[in-house]
């Protein structure tokens, strides 16, 4: 889904920037509320481990592979608003390091990658919570069905933003069945990744999932005939891991999918890549400017063992992700008591 230089003219590029631009405002502020002291180190580590398992390909046809874009996955566990800035820092370090999705493009990819999937994944999420029984399982069924759908949602976005700005031509009928076709299979790859994550930090750290907030039903006491709430419990339940160990093993993990995992991932071209392919939609594709960076396309510049650069590359990107978003994450979580009052911060 990562859209290249080319594929979209100037002016469409342009203007999605502005989109992106905007929804990134509006997200720094909206994701100073969302963050906490033990939030906002959570953050830079979906961050990181969106990168990393977005190196993992996995086939879902004959020739074609898909990758998790990450959208669902981050507003659920960390906010939607932090969701954005998470996977728009993961584009960015894959567009300047690996040259992966043009630098031209870096507006459209937001707009379609960062935004589209993040308001569809947790409008959809919140739906589904607001009918479904107030449980933890609820919440890994919601995130399945709202991973499932926030795939074909972003075809859709990338189909409508070709159909304006697209530079070769194309039948957008033909288009839209090929993206959406293939993406729905994508996004259930991306739904099983994202309800799989999202159930294991909730078994071990339910008070960290930023979905599960609130879902704990309280107590009812029949007095005098009628239904009132009992008192809160003075003492919170102990959680079965400290945030220290959960976040060692969350970057623990990212590193050895990116690391080692990511060699035996699909080489098969993604969805976006075969559809442009088959139906010439890259006719007019550009070189990426970045194209020369010692880390583009995934390996080291000078390793000749492909293993060894792949990993090399995978660890560096992950690093580099982990820092940059919790370097963002931690300045938000600074600021917050300058822009918040705590009386506010209630979800």
């Amino acid at each position: 889904m990562h859209v290249p230089d080319g594929f979209i003219d100037a002016p469409t590029s342009a203007v999605t920037g502005v989109v992106a631009a905007g929804a990134l405002a509006v997200s720094l502020r909206g994701a100073r509320r969302e963050l906490d002291e033990r939030t906002a180190p959570l953050a830079g580590l979906v961050a990181a481990f969106i990168f990393a398992v977005q190196m993992l390909n996995f086939p879902v046809a004959a020739g074609t592979s898909g990758h998790l874009l990450g959208g669902a996955l981050a507003a659920i566990l960390v906010g939607p608003y932090t969701a954005v800035l998470c996977v728009s820092v993961v584009l960015l370090m894959q567009g300047v390091l690996f040259a992966d999705g043009g630098l031209t493009a870096l507006g459209v990819n937001i707009t379609d990658m960062a935004i589209v999937t993040t308001v569809v994944s947790y409008a959809v999420f919140r739906g589904l919570l607001a009918v479904l029984p107030r449980k933890r399982r609820s919440v890994t069924v919601a995130s399945f069905v709202a991973a499932l759908v926030s795939v074909p949602a972003a075809a859709v976005a990338f189909t409508l933003i070709y159909a304006v700005g697209g530079t070769t031509d194309v039948s957008i009928g033909k288009v839209a069945t090929a993206m959406i076709g293939v993406h729905v299979l994508i996004g259930v790859g991306e739904a099983v990744i994202t309800a799989l994550t999202v159930g294991a930090v909730i078994a071990v750290r339910p008070d960290l999932v930023y979905g599960a907030r609130g879902l704990r039903q309280r107590l009812q006491l029949r007095v005098n005939g009628a239904l009132v709430d009992a008192p809160a419990p003075t003492a919170p339940v102990a959680a079965r891991t400290s945030r220290r160990t959960l976040w060692v093993t969350g970057l623990v993990t990212s590193l050895v999918l990116a690391g080692f995992v990511s060699f035996y991932a699909s080489a098969n071209p993604d969805g976006l890549e075969k559809v442009a392919h088959d139906k010439g939609i890259d006719k007019k594709e550009k070189e990426h400017s970045a194209a020369g960076s010692p880390l583009a396309d995934y390996g080291v510049k000078d390793i000749s063992d492909a293993r060894l650069s792949g990993g090399l590359a995978g660890v560096i990107g992950v690093g580099v992700t982990v820092v940059a978003g919790s370097a963002v994450f931690w300045s938000l979580r600074r600021r917050r008591g300058d822009d918040v009052s705590p009386v506010n911060t209630g979800v």
